[in-house]
């Protein structure tokens, strides 16, 4: 590679990053070294990175800088090893941040996305990602979103698709449907409104057709890590049970035994006996039944209604209930009746929409017991407790356990008597054995304008009318107002007026558009051939997939992984993938961090504070400032950094290089301004210790005896960077090439036969190695070695010398009463006589030993050697 400006480079003692990164770049792109074909090169093994693509928010931060150097160095190691790469990149472009921005700003959601998308692209090529930019997506613009259209009709015509009602959280204000996680003590996130409880008719993807084939695969994604297999086993959540129906007990008039009987799930049907009351969800039609003439029953439904249902309100939630005044009748017990609640942590979407209250085999119906003074009948004896004295305290017994004081079913264990219990049941006709599965159906209806259309059309005679393939993409209109609040598409004049497909009758588009998460769970697909007239190619498709690594954050571990599981196995049922599983390969890093500040209410960015001494002020004015803790960044609390700053005053290798080296990658680590500066240094350093090797380094080319030592530790480094890029551990990496930098800074100035032709094959080891984390600077110090020679992006990665990486000598420390005396190197594995002869020739260790006797010999093969000594 012939470089005119090497001479002017050779000369400089710095690495003039500024200059030269963007320098590397384009060579690069004029290269077009990174662009693979949509069908895999049939000549090479092909490896497919992706990382989770980023929201165009405006700007990157550094915790994607994290993310995607993490993605880089996996990509670029593999290519150095001979593989086809594909590294692509795209934009999960829809949102409520780009409506919120319309109605803050003015301006329309599409131009604020594309303009972000611009700022923040310019922002990730400022950062040398091996980046496949002629693949590019934005899941906003119609040749995405058009063939999800597509995708969508094809799934309903499979039966994957379904409308129908469903009770949602509705923000008046908003005029929009709330997910659980966005409603706050009662209120909408964003507009503070009271969320009312809403029926609306939605569109659901059928999830729960894949329930047991999506646990399953599971099984067989040992690439993943085991917290996320795990928390995707729960969310799907099978358990084995059973379905009991209750009848009312003598009901009030109004009311029919068998009409308006309760059914339950439960997974421990050998409680039975233990019942102490029923709770019902405040939307179970019972409850809705009871609120209708009771106002006091309605107020209650009311209060539950405005409470967030996720999973965290609900375990933080106070417990509280409202007694309805019926009774039940215990199916295995008829002589024993219990009371039915309406419980605001009964849920209709979970189970049944009701629950049999068991106090003593579960913490929280017990708390609920005591809380309201009800029975709490004893049935499970814990072992080593006697059943005339024992008696249920504080804590339900959720250990091992007998039945007892449960009638045919006393003195079984919990799974002998949970068959019993099945058996009984079905026996009376008043229940039956199921599996049940915690996973529900995915609602994808959003009563926003920036989504991707439902491309289904609604008439009158016809009903619900898919639309007609060829007038996709159903595409959003651009004049379009947010002056009025909820979905600006419900107030278009003419969009949503059409003729219907099958009657040619005036009929209406579908104002819904689809849950961003439907966006991001075909992705990875579509960048096989993103400029396909189809959702996928089938060849580019089977040739890519599945993902070999994917990278993301743990907080999609289970939604975004687990839609995206899903679509792969609706895609397989419509013919568009031939895999059930998107990602072979996946890792999730830590988050970044950074201390916040505080001047009173206001937060206040980094840049804008200074730390003189032990006290932190404010730039402008001088005063002191609050320093919270270091936690994840973010734009409520400005504790944010942004790359751009850091490449301005670093280069970017050196960002690259301190989100890589500070700690694992799957650990948060903490950004500081120290660590980075250190890198930074580190960076120089390394430049100039090649450019001292080129300078002087070039007629000695046989390899001797004086340059044994630094090769042998050249080529372990070799071996141990392969293994940590391997085994995803890239701090190790970087802290292997560290002691490979020293021990070339060691040999610099010193002589002998073969040392300089083993400083320059330390630095041409150094320059490969680190190409996947500063790719930059080691297209540098490869033009300063081989000015004539390729990139180091062309070449292969190096090998190391097996007969090298061998121990052939070993420091031995000699201790005398157990301190430290001296040294002595030996062969591995030595005599234990001649180690210890030398090793009291040691001068030092022999004047310790003078005129003592030697009492005892300890010695620790190839570590230490102690001598007692006495006298």
């Amino acid at each position: 590679m012939s470089d005119m400006t090497a001479n002017n480079i050779s000369e400089s003692s710095n690495f003039d990053f500024h200059a030269r990164e963007p320098h590397w770049q384009a060579r690069w792109a004029e290269a077009d070294i990174f662009h693979v074909p949509d069908v895999p090169p049939a000549d090479k093994p092909k490896y497919y990175v992706l990382e989770m693509f980023p929201y165009p928010s405006g700007q990157l931060h550094v915790g994607h800088v994290r993310n995607y150097t993490l993605g880089d160095v996996v990509a670029r190691y593999r290519r150095a090893r001979g593989y086809a790469v594909m590294h692509p990149m795209g934009w999960d472009a829809f949102g409520l941040p780009a409506e919120n921005a319309a109605r803050e700003r003015g301006v329309h959601p599409g131009k604020w996305t594309l303009q972000n998308i611009d700022t923040m692209r310019g922002t990730l090529q400022r950062l040398g990602f091996s980046l496949d930019w002629k693949r590019e997506i934005a899941t906003c613009l119609p040749d995405y979103y058009g063939q999800q259209q597509k995708l969508f009709l094809d799934m309903l015509a499979a039966g994957l698709v379904e409308r129908r009602d469903s009770s949602v959280n509705w923000d008046p204000v908003d005029q929009t449907v709330l997910a659980n996680e966005q409603v706050v003590d009662g209120r909408g996130w964003r507009s503070g409104a009271l969320v009312e409880k809403k029926t609306l008719s939605q569109w659901f993807l059928k999830i729960t057709d894949f329930a047991e084939p999506l646990l399953e695969g599971l099984k067989e994604l040992d690439k993943w890590p085991e917290r996320v297999r795990t928390m995707q086993e729960r969310w799907i959540g099978r358990s084995e049970g059973a379905k009991v129906r209750f009848s009312l007990h003598n009901p009030p008039q109004g009311y029919d035994v068998d009409g308006d009987s309760i059914e339950v799930f439960t997974t421990r049907p050998d409680t039975l006996f233990g019942l102490s009351f029923i709770g019902i969800a405040a939307d179970h039609p019972l409850a809705r039944k009871i609120a209708a003439s009771n106002p006091e029953a309605q107020s209650f439904v009311e209060e539950c209604q405005r409470v967030g249902t996720s999973e965290e309100a609900l375990s933080t939630m106070e417990k509280r209930g409202f007694d309805t005044g019926l009774r039940v009748v215990n199916p295995l017990n008829p002589e024993q009746t219990a009371p039915v609640w309406i419980a605001n942590f009964v849920l209709t979407e979970y189970g049944t929409g009701a629950v049999f209250g068991c106090p003593c085999g579960d913490q929280r119906d017990l708390d609920f017991a005591r809380k309201y003074g009800l029975d709490v009948p004893s049935v499970l004896l814990p072992a080593g407790e006697e059943e005339a004295s024992f008696t249920v305290g504080k804590k339900a017994v959720t250990g091992e356990a007998t039945l007892y004081n449960s009638g045919f079913l006393s003195g079984k264990n919990t799974k002998e008597a949970i068959r019993a219990a099945i058996e009984r049941v079905e026996e009376l006709g008043v229940g039956q054995g199921v599996t049940n599965w915690r996973l529900r159906d995915w609602g994808i209806s959003r009563q926003r304008y920036w989504g991707c259309p439902i491309p289904i059309i609604y008439c009158d005679s016809c009903g619900a009318v898919p639309v007609p393939e060829d007038q996709l993409p159903v595409t959003l209109p651009e004049d379009v107002s947010f002056d009025t609040p909820g979905n600006p598409l419900d107030h278009h004049p003419t969009w949503k007026h059409v003729s219907c497909p099958k009657c040619g009758e005036a009929a209406r588009r579908e104002t819904d558009t689809c849950d961003t998460f439907v966006d991001s769970s075909w992705y990875f697909a579509r960048f096989t051939a993103p400029k396909a007239a189809t959702p996928t190619d089938r060849k580019a498709a089977d040739g890519w997939l599945a993902v070999d690594q994917y990278i993301g954050g743990i907080e999609h571990a289970i939604l975004h992984l687990l839609y995206a599981r899903f679509f792969t196995r609706a895609m397989k049922k419509t013919g568009h993938l031939d895999v059930s599983e998107p990602f072979a390969g996946l890792f999730t890093q830590g988050m970044v961090t950074h201390e916040s500040y505080r001047d009173g209410s206001q937060w206040l960015y980094p840049e804008e504070v200074e730390h003189r001494g032990d006290v932190v002020v404010r730039k402008d004015n001088g005063n002191p400032v609050t320093v919270g803790r270091s936690e994840k960044m973010s734009k409520s609390k400005r504790n944010t950094v942004s790359p751009v700053e850091i490449i301005e005053r670093y280069g970017a290798d050196t960002a690259r290089w301190f989100v890589l080296s500070d700690s694992p990658p799957e650990r948060d680590m903490e950004w500081t301004a120290a660590g980075v500066a250190a890198s930074g240094r580190f960076m120089q350093r390394l430049y100039r210790q090649v450019q001292a090797v080129a300078a002087k380094d070039k007629a000695d080319a046989a390899h001797g005896a004086a340059g044994e030592d630094l090769r042998q530790v050249t080529h372990r480094t070799i071996a141990a960077v392969t293994e940590a890029l391997e085994g995803f551990t890239p701090n190790v990496a970087v802290a292997r090439l560290h002691e490979l930098s020293s021990a070339l800074g060691d040999a610099e100035g010193k002589d002998g036969e073969g040392l300089s032709a083993a400083r320059r094959e330390a630095a041409y080891v150094l320059a490969m190695l680190i190409s996947p984390m500063m790719p930059h600077l080691a297209e540098e110090l490869m033009l300063l070695l081989e000015p004539e020679g390729p990139m180091v992006v062309e070449r292969s990665w190096p090998e190391a010398d097996e007969s090298l990486l061998a121990v052939k000598k070993v420091t031995i420390a000699v201790q005398v009463l157990g301190k430290l005396r001296g040294t002595i190197t030996c062969a591995p594995d030595e005599a234990k006589d001649a180690v210890l002869a030398q090793a009291k020739a040691e001068p030092n260790v022999a004047k310790a030993l003078e005129g003592k006797r030697i009492v005892k010999e300890i010695h620790v093969p190839n570590r230490i050697v102690n001598f007692v000594v006495a006298g």
